[in-house]
């Protein structure tokens, strides 16, 4: 190995020779030597803006390629549940369309759900904690045994459906549309109820503690047996609804 340092000209593990950089490169003009030390082939440096644009552009790809990652179209849906492969937490299902699939038991779980199409759809026992369903469609769906609590389904389409024995403890059900659904026995303590349309709605059993039913439709409205107490019905619209053996124990009308 060759080495030069302070004018000394090295062979390691050798002897030791004195010499110059001008010896080496005028003497020999044409040697590998002095092609190294003439300064003819400079190495070209980068700027530290090119640097850092560099570093950037690379992080930016980086990350929208995780986010690509978090991104499923129908096809995947379906591979996933043919392989048993149904957790889809946290993932975004946005406006995609899963009508008329079998969805039951698939944990969707904090998954951002805006617009999507679940007409028809299996979702028996299928987990919804927390997801954001905005304006989503679940018309004529089976929702039975369900769990949406937390969940934002502001403006969501669950006419006809089936939500028997659900979960819809502090959801938020503001503009939904629950025409002709079954809420039998339904959890919906606490739930943002404003401006929702329940007309024709089964609710019988069903549990309302502490909801809001401000501007509320419940025209037709089945309430036997509901839990109603202390809950405000005073700007709700209940003509024509069943309320015998509901508890409406301290109730505003």
């Amino acid at each position: 190995m060759v080495s030069v340092l302070y004018g000394h000209f090295q062979l390691l593990g050798g002897k030791k020779f004195c010499t110059t950089i001008d010896t080496l490169t005028q003497r020999e003009p044409d040697s590998m030597l002095a092609a190294m030390f003439s300064g003819r082939h400079a190495v070209r440096q980068e700027s530290d803006k090119g640097l850092m644009d560099g570093i950037n552009a690379s992080l930016i790809k980086r990350k929208e390629e995780e986010e690509m990652s978090t991104e499923l179209k129908c096809i995947d849906i379906i591979k996933c549940i043919q392989s048993e492969r149904v957790r889809f937490r946290g993932l975004n299902l946005s406006g995609l369309d899963l009508s008329k699939l079998d969805l039951s038991f698939v944990d969707f779980s904090y998954a951002c759900l805006k617009n999507v199409f679940f007409s028809r759809a299996n979702l028996q026992c299928a987990k919804f904690r927390d997801v954001d369903a905005e304006a989503s469609i679940f018309h004529n769906a089976t929702l039975r045994e369900c769990e949406f609590t937390g969940a934002n389904l502001r403006g969501a389409l669950l006419a006809g459906a089936n939500l028997q024995s659900a979960n819809l403890q502090d959801a938020c059900l503001v503009d939904c549309s629950f025409c002709g659904a079954d809420l039998r026995s339904a959890h919906l303590q606490t739930a943002d109820l404003t401006n929702a349309n329940l007309e024709g709605a089964n609710l019988e059993g069903a549990n309302l503690k502490g909801a809001k039913l401000t501007n509320a439709n419940l025209k037709g409205a089945n309430l036997q047996r509901a839990y109603l107490r202390h809950v405000n019905l005073r700007d709700t619209d209940l003509e024509g609804a069943k309320l015998d053996g509901a508890n409406l124990l301290g109730a505003i009308r």
